[in-house]
């Protein structure tokens, strides 16, 4: 793939290409990459709000600090991308700018079946094949069968419909009192702030918004404003969480605008971003960017991991950055079939979110969504690897399994059956070896007898 286009906007340190404050200012990816986008720059949102009441740190100078590559992709960008530098394979506006979106680049660098090659051709709409040159570089050229590459490379079994499945499953749009603010738990909202992400996974909850141009004008800045008065009027909510698409495919500029605005609300107690940047884009959690992040505290990270071989040195590398920037993470993983439907598959991932600071959050049975057929399993596999995981790991790896409930119900969390019944004033349990044990519980059998 020798004829990718280059940036001529480089600096010498990609890390410190972009410093808060000091940059003219830049667009954010879709814009580069050519695609419509209706979130305005940094200079319309500066001149139609007040300075928000957060003060800006100071900005202290720091030593240029290079976003490590690893052996694999600085041999996959040698091959594949050789007029690139590894300072812009290193800078995450690069990787975004050249993000592979046609059959033809796939093609130079992965053997597509026949049936892949079908379903790109057949696509229109929303959620198009798109994959940034990292994540690429994770994916089996010749096996059609790698997990990473079924979670990226599109199969005609999307075009299947199947009985239960909806282009909003979870009725979020039903939920949405004002564009962008999905409002369905008492005191927190979904502060949908983007419709576009690094890489585009094929079994995605929001496929219906993502890069679709239809959708697309929810995201113009007077929606902006209209989810953050209604966050503002409603005092019950003290947690937003900030998803999209992907937050933080937003530039550093408007990052710090938001969460500035944010956190201006008295009655919002503490920030969430949900985001799968450091998996498929790591080199974006820039020193630049901890510093941003940092300033909004309590600020809490949800990333969406899917396998073991997510777990880069790169990727390591950066939730290392956000750990130390005090953000504690928790992960967010899709049970999906033959990918990480497996116990020792999903032990090997939660013993490395561990191992990377993350800790084991949720483990989500794959929403029905249209044409997701094919990455559903059965719930009863779902709960066999949650009983393949307690009591035989520590309780720090092991998620919460839940299903988002199908028309608004919202997570609902599910459990192998540990409780087996009741001896008169016993509660008879049954441990992860199967063994049977008894807990005196009289209260219970008050209550029960009452």
């Amino acid at each position: 793939m020798d004829s990718q286009p280059q940036s001529t906007e480089l600096v010498q340190n990609a890390e410190e290409a972009e410093p808060p404050g000091t940059m003219p200012v830049v667009t954010d990816f879709a814009e580069l990459a050519g695609i419509r986008t209706t979130i305005p720059s940094l200079g319309t949102f500066t001149r139609s709000f007040k300075q928000p009441s957060v003060p800006p740190s100071p900005r202290p100078s720091f030593p240029p600090v290079k976003f490590p590559a690893s052996s694999r992709s600085e041999a996959f960008r040698a091959r594949f991308f050789p007029l690139a530098t590894p300072a812009e394979w290193s800078d995450w506006r690069w990787q975004l700018r050249n993000r592979v979106k046609t059959l033809e680049d796939l093609e130079r660098v992965v053997s597509l079946t026949a049936d892949e090659r079908t379903a790109i051709q057949r696509h229109t709409g929303s959620l198009p094949f798109a994959i940034t040159p990292y994540f690429l570089s994770l994916l089996d050229p010749s096996d059609a069968e790698q997990p990473l590459r079924r979670t990226m490379i599109p199969v005609t079994d999307e075009y299947l419909h199947t009985a239960g499945e909806a282009e909003d499953p979870l009725s979020e749009d039903k939920d949405s009192p004002v564009p962008c603010i999905v409002h369905r738990y008492p005191d927190r909202v979904l502060f949908l702030v983007a419709n576009s992400c690094a890489s585009n996974c094929r079994y995605c909850t929001r496929s219906r918004m993502v890069e679709n141009p239809d959708s697309a004008s929810i995201f113009f800045q007077s929606q902006w404003e209209q989810a953050i008065g209604y966050i503002d009027a409603h005092p019950e909510v003290r947690d937003v969480l900030l998803s999209g698409g992907d937050p933080l495919t937003l530039s550093d500029e408007k990052l710090d605008w938001l969460l500035s605005r944010l956190r201006r609300i008295p009655h919002v107690e503490f920030l969430r971003i949900g985001t799968k940047v450091p998996v498929v884009l790591p080199q974006r959690i820039t020193t630049s960017l901890t510093r941003t992040l940092k300033r909004f505290h309590p600020l809490w990270m949800s990333i969406h991991f899917t396998h073991p071989d997510e777990l880069t040195p790169e990727t390591v590398e950066a939730c290392a950055r956000l750990a130390d920037a005090g953000i504690p993470l928790g992960s967010q993983t899709v049970l999906l079939s033959g990918i990480n439907d497996t116990v020792p598959t999903m032990t090997r991932l939660m013993h490395g979110l561990l191992k990377a600071r993350v800790k084991p959050y949720y483990l989500y049975q794959c929403d029905p969504i249209v044409g997701s057929s094919h990455f559903r399993t059965s719930v009863r596999r779902g709960l066999e690897i949650i009983q393949g995981l307690r009591g035989h790991t520590t309780g720090y790896a092991v998620p919460s399994y839940v299903i988002d409930a199908p028309g608004g119900g919202g997570k609902i969390p599910l459990l192998p059956e540990y409780v087996v019944g009741r001896d008169g004033e016993e509660l008879v349990l049954r441990n992860y070896q199967g063994r049977h044990f008894r807990y005196p519980d009289p209260a219970g059998a008050n209550e029960q007898a009452g």
